[in-house]
């Protein structure tokens, strides 16, 4: 049951090493501005006046102890506070939006934020450019958000103003693209900003920027280490610490060792206190996990399963403790906002791990919903918890992290005795949020030309 967390803001509360963050994270932090196909602002940001603190004030991160098991001591790091997206996605959605409004702000001319997403980045980009309009920051025809999820997704899409304003509708339309694998809304949206970003900005003004890029989503998560240093710090004890994580590309771990990066270069902390990581993932992208564990990403090397005809279900054959002894199929998609295959980001936490410890586990279904009362039950007293119905569940990714955590310590992949950080990096249910009902179907880039061009 949680008790007694404590409560911070991730944008607010560190501005001196958030900039410390920025020349961790980003060989230029000038703006771009040359080339539009590469366009974006620079890392300057508004003034911390009230309407900026009012845009940000959905940046609240909290430290939740949840007991302990098998001997760990468990805290949550809620990063989904914010009602808008219930996601860590709020943080970095945030910040890129905030660098947009200081760019209009020095130049006067509008920002298009063009981004393919699974679903929680896009919900979380949304919701900032909204927090923008509403407290002032930027006029609605002077920042746009342009989105692209795939059709697998669209169920995790929320409506807000952005989607039942007639105007802002048509200025900020949510695009669905129906390509398998999902992942192809990447190479389509790329495609597009190369294709047309030099004609939007010739024939309209419109600066495209398209904001997937590593560095965007680095700086914000940077923070969590210093929210951590402040409410928790490491080397205030000599019980070793694991942060867990359920990850597609492992941005958000990413940012946390940058954090610590930078608390370390400031003389706040030592790397030798610096915690291990366990990597949670879901049986259909399994990438960071194999590559971790065998240096490729090759699908043979995950284990093999046969089916009991009786149960239907999959069980294991052999015993790697790294991969579901039970599962109802072994190809299942947990959660479809998982979907990066052979990320780009796995050589470099490959080597974090290698240095500071740690390891990855990849969690089934079946392996959730039997851990599903027992994590209900650990968020008991939580403001918004965990539905008592997990077929209303709509993001997996903490149920995941939690699933994740208590079978890598029943199978002993953890150090003995070390405190576990759970990063909740997003929980929400049918409960949480209006389904969107205002999409554009796509299949080109000429499709999604022509819907940015229609709020031209």
């Amino acid at each position: 049951m949680i008790s007694d967390p404590v409560t911070g803001n991730l944008l607010l509360d560190f501005p001196d090493l958030i900039a410390q963050a920025v020349a961790e994270c980003v060989d230029d932090p000038s703006p771009v501005t040359r080339d539009p196909a590469a366009f974006a602002p620079g890392f300057d940001l508004p003034e911390p006046d009230a309407a900026f603190r009012a845009f940000a004030a959905a940046a609240t991160a909290a430290w939740s102890p949840l007991g302990d098991y098998r001997g760990h001591r468990l805290t949550l790091l809620d990063l989904a506070g914010n009602p808008g997206a219930n996601t860590t996605k709020t943080f970095a959605s945030l910040l890129i939006v905030a660098r947009a409004v200081q760019h209009i702000r020095r130049t006067g001319e509008p920002i298009v934020i063009f981004s393919p997403t699974s679903a929680n980045k896009g919900t979380a980009l949304r919701d900032a450019v909204l927090r923008a309009i509403d407290t002032g920051l930027v006029a609605p025809e002077q920042l746009r958000v342009v989105i692209l999820a795939p059709a697998a997704c669209r169920d995790k899409l929320r409506s807000s103003r952005l989607a039942t304003d007639p105007g802002l509708r048509a200025l900020n339309p949510l695009l669905v693209h129906d390509g398998t694998p999902a992942e192809t809304v990447k190479q389509l949206g790329r495609e597009f900003v190369d294709t047309h970003a030099q004609r939007l900005k010739r024939e309209h003004g419109l600066n495209l920027w398209f904001s997937l890029a590593l560095p965007n989503y680095l700086v914000a998560d940077t923070a969590r280490a210093m929210f951590e240093h402040t409410v928790d710090p490491t080397d205030k004890t000599d019980t070793p610490r694991v942060h867990a994580h359920a990850v597609s590309s492992a941005f958000g771990m990413l940012g946390y060792h940058r954090g610590r990066a930078v608390l370390e270069k400031a003389g706040l902390a030592t790397e030798a206190s610096r915690p291990a990581t366990l990597l949670v993932q879901h049986m259909a992208t399994p990438d960071m996990v194999l590559s971790l564990r065998h240096g490729s990403f090759d699908r043979g090397n995950f284990p093999s399963y046969v089916v009991d005809p009786e149960a239907g279900l999959f069980h294991q054959i052999g015993a790697d403790p790294h991969f579901p002894m039970v599962t109802h199929d072994p190809a299942e998609v947990l959660d479809p906002t998982f979907y990066t295959r052979r990320p780009a980001t796995s050589p470099e936490m490959n080597a974090l791990i290698s240095r500071h410890g740690g390891d990855g586990i990849v969690v089934s279904l079946h392996e959730c919903v039997q851990r599903y009362p027992e994590i209900r039950a650990r968020l008991a007293g939580h403001e918004r918890g965990l539905p008592s119905d997990f077929r209303t569940l709509r993001e997996w990714s903490l149920v995941m992290a939690m699933t994740g955590v208590f079978n890598a310590a029943d199978r002993g992949l953890l150090d003995r005795g070390a405190d576990i950080v759970v990063h909740g990096s997003g929980w929400y249910s049918t409960a949480d949020y209006e389904p969107l009902q205002h999409t554009s179907t796509v299949d080109t880039v000429a499709d999604i030309a022509a819907a940015v061009e229609a709020g031209a």
